[in-house]
């Protein structure tokens, strides 16, 4: 109840505020384990992505933010659930596990921060390990804009895909890097494609 409440609010804060648009939201798949990879520009990216999604969508956060007090239990209600970052999380991987074993949508930063200078960063390796364990589908995704209020920003869905995983072949840092290097790969398209138009 709480999240389709956050969920309207937050479209009509974006309708509002700065304009909205969202593109390719029929290449989400209807059910099944998702992982959502968005590139990351601003602290408002997580609701952006949230509300552009009929389906419900859990979220990593920084651990940082679950030490506010009134801030900690709203986006625990909301589906984000706390990861330390630049380090191996293994409570936060096996709650990602989860989450994609029950067929919902969890969605991953792959550069792990914000981009202040608005280009695509390197992906961490995260973001492949995870969708490849959870057995999901990848869904990429483009934030366009620059969140001046009232200007415009554009959120647009890719294709699902699945990352290559050979029968028998070891999940190591070299394949990792091919992964995240194709979901990176995707999303600068999406830019590509996003910025021109």
């Amino acid at each position: 109840m709480l999240y389709r409440l956050g969920r309207v609010l937050f479209r009509l804060f974006f309708s509002v505020c700065y304009r909205w648009e969202v593109e390719g939201k029929e290449h989400i798949p209807d059910q099944g384990p998702v992982v959502v990879c968005p590139n990351h520009i601003h602290n408002l990216d997580p609701p952006l992505v949230g509300a552009a999604m009929d389906r419900k969508v859990y979220f990593m956060a920084k651990e940082e933010l679950f030490r506010i007090p009134i801030l900690a239990p709203l986006i625990r209600h909301l589906g984000a659930f706390p990861v330390r970052r630049g380090a191996s999380d293994r409570i936060a991987f096996k709650r990602a596990m989860e989450i994609l074993r029950e067929g919902k949508v969890l969605a991953i930063f792959p550069e792990g921060t914000r981009s202040r200078s608005g280009r695509l960063g390197k992906a961490h390796p995260g973001a492949a390990l995870i969708a490849i364990k959870g057995k999901a589908d990848v869904v990429p995704a483009a934030i366009i804009g620059h969140y001046r209020l009232f200007g415009k920003v554009r959120i647009v869905f890719g294709p699902p895909f699945r990352l290559d995983f050979p029968p028998n072949c070891k999940i190591n840092s070299e394949l990792l890097r091919k992964q995240s290097s194709r979901i990176m790969e995707k999303i600068e398209g999406l830019l590509q494609d996003g910025r021109k138009r």
